[in-house]
């Protein structure tokens, strides 16, 4: 995998806005854990599982950061994984770790922020 071709491909991805784009790069059973969740549930919660839970959710994010835009800093190439150093929403910084399937789709992702 050439992670700088992903990493362009996901961030052109995120600031489409085009949420069918976005979740084309995840598995069925993607489980994803960010702070971000915990923030949206009040804590009640910090992992999602699923295609259909992440869509959803994301869905929320899009609609409520209708400005939203990335911007990559720095991507990173690990064993079936990538790290996505970029510029988030709220002026955070964002670090993405994605793990891959045998397909080269998302299955596991943890985000971290500043």
């Amino acid at each position: 995998m050439n992670h700088q071709k992903f990493a362009k491909e996901w961030i052109s991805a995120w600031n489409s806005h085009d949420l069918d784009d976005i979740l084309s790069h995840y598995s069925e059973d993607i489980e994803i854990s960010t702070p971000m969740i915990a923030m949206a549930t009040g804590g009640k919660e910090s992992t999602l599982k699923g295609k259909e839970a992440v869509r959803e959710y994301w869905k929320k994010a899009l609609d409520k950061f209708p400005d939203l835009h990335f911007e990559l800093i720095q991507p990173t190439a690990g064993v079936n994984s990538v790290a996505l150093f970029y510029k988030s929403i709220m002026d955070k910084h964002a670090v993405e770790v994605m793990f891959f399937n045998e397909e080269g789709k998302i299955n596991k992702m943890y985000a971290h922020y500043d």
